[in-house]
This record gives C-alpha cells, structure tokens and sequence, in this order.
C-alpha cells in the first residue's frame, strides 16, 4: 500500500520554504521603492516587539560538492574575503539608512557556499560591523553552517564569543563510496572533531545535515551513518531528500540518473533513519527535521511556535527577514525580494551605492491566505480556516483539490481545516500542493523542482 502511494505522488513539487514559490513571483523585475516600502512597514510593524532576522549568504567554496544546487563559486582565491565582507556591511548601513530607528536583530544565519571559507578574523568583522548598528535582542539565536573540512577551533571560538550559539555541520553520508561521488570527502574524525570542540566551547545546539537519496546510497551505507551519528549525538538532526536538479547545478552530471535509488528504495532509506532516530529518542519536527526533547526546536514544535522560512525551521519567528550577499532572499510578510545572483553583479550594485534586489513578488490577499495555511501545515500538520469568507475564497478550490489525497487517508479535512495524520506525513509536500492556487493555475510544462518524496 504504502509503495503504492509513493509512486502515485512522487511527483515534483516545491519544498515551500516560501509562498508563492520562486517560479511563481510575478515581479520578475521587482520595483525598488515597492519593496523598501514593504520592508519598512514590517520593521515599523514588529522590530520593537519581535526584531529581525538576518540571513547573509557567503557563497565561496573550495571545491564543488557535486550534489549542491546551491548558489556557490568555486575557489581557492581566499583574497575575495575581504572586499566581498565590506559590500555586505555596505548593503546592511543602506537598510540601517532606511529604518526609522535601531534594528534589534533576533536571528542572523550564515549560509552559503561554505561560511567557514571566511577567515574567523574576516567574520568577526563581518557580525561586529552589522552589530555597531544595530541591538541584539535578548535570546538572540546565531547560527552557521560548518564544513568539517574547514570549520576551525578559531572559528568555532571567535564566532561563540559573538553571540553564535548554534551551528550545522553538513555530514550527508559517511560512507567513503558515496562522499567520493558527491565530492564531499570528510572522515568521522573530522565531523567527531568539530562536534566535540563546539561542545566543549559552549554551544546550545548542534545539527547535523543528513541527506537521503544520494547516488549508490544503500541501506548498510545508512545504518552506518547513522551508527556514528548516535556516537556524536547532536541535539538536531536534518534528515531531507537530495533534490535532484541538474538543470541548476551542472555538477550532479557527474553522476546519471541510474545511479540513484528506485522511488520506492529513496523511500526505504528514509523510513529506515526515521526509524533509527525515533530509537534513538529524536521526535520528528515538521517535514524532515528532528530534534532531542531538551532542544528548543522540540520545545517550539510542541508550544505550536515553529516558523519557517527561506532559512528552514526556526524557533524564532520574526516577520521581517532581510537578505544580505549574492542571491540571498528577503521576506517582510508582504514581499519577497532577492538579491542578483552573480558575485559580479551584486558587487558592482553595491559599489554603486544601490540595493542589489533585482526580483521579488509583491503578495496578494489570496497569497496571504494560502501562505498562512501551507505554513501551517508545514510547521504543525494542521491548519483551521479564519472564517467562511477565507474558507469559500482561494481555500475552496485547494480543498477540492485534497479529495483524492482525503481518500488515500493521508489527510483529515473537516469543516474548520485540516489535519494530517501519521501516515500522511510523508506526503506533507502533496498537500501544501492542492492548496497552491498559483501552481494550479499555471503548471510548469518544464521540469522546475525535485520530487516530492
């Protein structure tokens, strides 16, 4: 039955780290005076209350992991560091310009590339020239991702002392077989070493990103992996689908399609880590996240607080999220907005003295009603409609959409929302996908996102 269900809806799908998804904002050529509107009424809505978060993407690499499809340049060339530090504390003083009164910063996450590329001394110039102008909100969470290879003592020390209180090591696999095809070399010894300093520093949580899927992954290549990973025991694990997407990264054409596991295999290796960190005392977090219960992930879930956004799951949910560096995405509830996708392009913009944002989409009523219910179910497996008008409007359609879904048993719809139970969890994606009033109303004739399980 249940592999039954995997082929019927293993179709792509978005991740719905936002609402619309990219492919569907309409403002392809976003005006600027529209978003810095949008992004000063949600600071002048909630940067006393909630603050903001910051997300500031570093997007230098060594080498190429070839299962990435993130926005990345390759390098060894650490003399980018510098000059590419000072355009996004540029870019940060133009919105400070633009804010009525001191940014209070609730969140700031590293992504990339490879945050630990930077050099400790070039990121703490980084977090110390965005903090001059700003304020640190109390519980302020900081966080970055780790490459094994590359994340240092000095990094781990420098980045605690400024306020850094989490970070998430990239692992995937430990299997030599699958790390030499994704080029993505890092022994145990090298994750148990980042594991045991960042502890022995004093961080509250330590993730580790696990990735399922992964071309000649098998079953004993998972149960080793997640042997060694209850050796190390982080406090949040996220264990997700490799999106498979060669059009937008040409480095997974080192590898072919039949390299990968079968739909129903892809989904055997998944049961069988959720199974091992069940076991092991992790609860499952919204869609493939999992955490102890002493984290506050856990502790957010439970509470109905979990929130997320373009930077995945957090425990703080502000509505005004500004994106800083190459590519990166803002949100202010209202819009979205990102930045040019080229380390080029984005310097020169910032040089000039303008805001990089070069796309966005500007939300409509209809997008914020579907938005709050995806994010819902994203976050809570449940969602209530607010009142007839929102029930018989946009919703109607989605909820017409859920009857095959409904008849399968993987979701409850009731006169007032919908809930999803166990078995439907798997098939989270699908749901929020009857509900997309813009993917519905414009289905993409090219392939556009990964599969949904």
């Amino acid at each position: 039955m249940q592999k039954n269900l995997i082929k019927k809806y293993n179709v792509p799908g978005p991740r719905y780290t936002s609402y619309p998804t990219v492919p569907y904002w309409e403002h392809p050529e976003l005006e600027l005076e529209d978003w810095l509107e949008s992004v000063k009424r949600s600071f002048s809505e909630t940067n006393h209350r909630d603050g903001i978060s910051l997300y500031i993407h570093l997007p230098y690499c060594e080498s190429l992991c070839t299962f990435c499809a993130c926005n990345k340049r390759i390098t060894v060339n650490h003399a980018v560091e510098e000059p590419y530090i000072n355009a996004v504390l540029d870019e940060w003083k133009m919105y400070v310009d633009i804010f009525p009164s001191v940014p209070r910063i609730k969140e700031i996450h590293l992504g990339g590339g490879t945050p630990t590329f930077f050099s400790p001394q070039n990121l703490d110039k980084l977090i110390n020239g965005i903090l001059s102008i700003s304020e640190k909100c109390e519980g302020a969470e900081f966080s970055f991702e780790g490459h094994p290879k590359n994340t240092t003592e000095d990094h781990l020390q420098t980045l605690f002392k400024i306020g850094f209180n989490r970070v998430s090591v990239g692992v995937q696999d430990f299997d030599p077989v699958v790390q030499d095809v994704i080029n993505r070399i890092q022994p145990y010894e090298m994750v148990e070493a980042v594991t045991v300093a960042a502890r022995k520093i004093g961080y509250d949580s330590l993730n580790f990103d696990l990735v399922y899927g992964l071309p000649l992954q098998t079953k004993t290549s998972i149960e080793d992996t997640f042997e060694k990973v209850m050796r190390l025991r982080p406090d949040r694990i996220a264990y997700y689908s490799y999106a498979h997407v060669p059009w937008h990264g040409a480095g997974q054409r080192k590898f072919s399609e039949d390299d990968l596991p079968a739909d129903d295999e892809k989904r055997e290796l998944y049961e069988l880590g959720r199974d091992k960190l069940e076991e092991a005392g992790y609860h499952e977090i919204g869609m493939d996240h999992f955490a102890l219960e002493d984290d506050t992930l856990y502790t957010a879930s439970k509470a109905k607080k979990l929130h997320r956004n373009f930077m995945g799951y957090t425990a703080n949910h502000t509505q005004l999220m500004i994106g800083l560096g190459v590519s990166s995405i803002g949100d202010t509830l209202y819009a979205f907005g990102q930045n040019v996708k080229t380390v080029e392009g984005y310097m020169e913009k910032v040089e000039q003295g303008n805001f990089p944002i070069f796309r966005g989409h500007i939300l409509s009523d209809d997008d914020l009603i579907v938005r709050k219910h995806i994010t819902n179910i994203m976050c809570h497996n449940e969602t209530t409609w607010d009142s007839v008008s929102d029930r018989e409007s946009v919703i109607q359609d989605g909820v017409f959409r859920l009857k095959e879904l409904e008849l399968d048993g993987l979701v409850v719809v009731k006169e007032d929302g919908l809930m999803v139970p166990d078995i439907g969890k798997p098939f989270i994606r699908n749901i929020c996908m009857a509900l997309d009033a813009r993917l519905w109303a414009n289905v993409p004739e090219t392939e556009v996102f990964s599969k949904t399980i």
